[in-house]
């Protein structure tokens, strides 16, 4: 095992303090130098090593805060568009139920113009049978007086044959 294997983590630590003690105890300081050197550099690593996790852990929480904003865009916009159909739906619904209206609208016109059509030659027909039935009833009574005047002219010449000549 080198140096550099055993420089880092706990190994690391623990022999940068055997350095150290072992170089206080013999009075050699070089040796306790680069002990406390080894214990530095173990604490300077794991502090690095801490705050690479932090600003991954920050990265990551980015990212996630990231991705929901993404998500709560998404939402919206799917929740605008959902109620885009249905406005449309809405619309289209509306303009049917107004066609099936005006339809409606236009047969019962329709309808009432059929009706009127046909009172008015109903009206006409019974016109037509009182006017026929006037006129039958005038040829009747013109028959009657033409009767009526042949009968007074029959007894005028009876009573005075020769005035009617």
């Amino acid at each position: 095992m080198t140096d550099a294997d055993i420089a880092g983590g706990l190994a690391g630590k623990l022999a940068g303090k055997a350095k150290e003690t072992a170089g206080a105890v013999l009075g050699d300081e070089e040796l306790a130098r680069e002990g406390r050197l080894q214990s530095a550099q173990v604490d300077a690593e794991r502090g690095a090593a801490e705050q690479a996790a932090e600003a991954s852990q920050r990265e990551a929480e980015a990212e996630l805060e990231a991705d929901k904003a993404g998500n709560e865009v998404e939402r919206r916009r799917l929740e605008a568009e959902l109620g885009e159909k249905r406005r449309e739906e809405a619309i289209e619904s509306d303009r049917e139920r107004a066609e099936r209206e005006a339809d409606a609208q236009a047969r019962r016109a329709a309808a009432g113009a059929d009706a009127q059509r046909q009172a008015g030659e109903q009206a006409a027909a019974a016109t037509e049978l009182r006017a026929e039935a006037e006129r039958v009833a005038d040829a009747q009574d013109a028959a009657q007086l033409h009767r009526e005047a042949a009968a007074a002219e029959a007894r005028a010449d009876a009573i005075d044959p020769e005035a009617g000549r």
